[in-house]
């Protein structure tokens, strides 16, 4: 099978799809998305012009719920949401954003507890058994090919959300990462992760400040 990855990139291309984990949904752990309204939003609205780094976006659900709570906020036309995964069928899922229609009574469930101001139903069309989120959400949204393990980074950021990637990377890997999402990040910038994820361990503890440790949120120290 290795000669087969490393020379074949239509089979190389379906292994990392049968590698990829897509379990997500809109508005995942309504109380981190609570927190990031209610507290970053707050640090973002100084800023005339905001980017937000979804890293391993998958097919996009938590990108989507971002781009609403933004546009709840009065964020969304100032920002750019960077919405990128090493999978490019999860990528051209993400990006036609169209949803199981028997998902939205979950998703509605969660974006009413993570705070939402108005009726999620504003924020899609429901067409035969699907529903299409809406184009003005999409517009602020560049969804690209990124490798964490061996791609740079590609621009400054106020916002980095990564949930449950680094539990499948060796600490080697998270290290690398993390120093990643370190570069990225402006001053003060702000870096989500999984509920399951921690910096205790890595090399670039020293480099970050826990926000709220709970929802796993932590904040971008100076190098001194």
């Amino acid at each position: 099978m290795i000669p087969k990855i490393m020379h074949d990139p239509l089979f190389f291309d379906l292994f990392l799809q049968d590698m990829s984990i897509s379990v997500t949904e809109m508005f995942r752990d309504p109380s981190v998305f609570d927190v990031i309204r209610k507290k970053i939003f707050t640090s973002l609205k100084t800023y005339s012009k905001v980017n937000i780094w979804h890293a391993g976006c998958s097919t996009g659900e938590e990108v989507y719920s971002m781009a609403i709570m933004l546009k709840e906020e009065g964020l969304l036309k100032r920002a750019r949401i960077y919405a990128t995964d090493f999978n490019n069928q999860s990528l051209a899922f993400a990006e036609k954003g169209i949803y199981a229609a028997n998902k939205i009574k979950l998703y509605t469930k969660n974006y009413l507890a993570a705070g939402g101001k108005a009726s999620f139903s504003d924020y899609y069309h429901a067409r035969y058994e699907s529903a299409i989120m809406d184009d003005s959400l999409r517009q602020h949204i560049t969804f690209a090919n990124h490798n964490l393990i061996k791609d740079q980074v590609f621009a400054e950021m106020h916002l980095i959300i990564c949930r449950n990637v680094l539990i499948y990377f060796d600490q080697t890997l998270q290290n690398r990462v993390l120093k990643l999402f370190f570069d990225a990040l402006i001053h003060r910038g702000f870096l989500v992760l999984g509920d399951k994820e921690s910096i205790d361990f890595s090399a670039e503890k020293e480099s970050f400040e826990v926000y709220t440790d709970k929802e796993r949120i932590f904040r971008r120290k100076v190098h001194l």
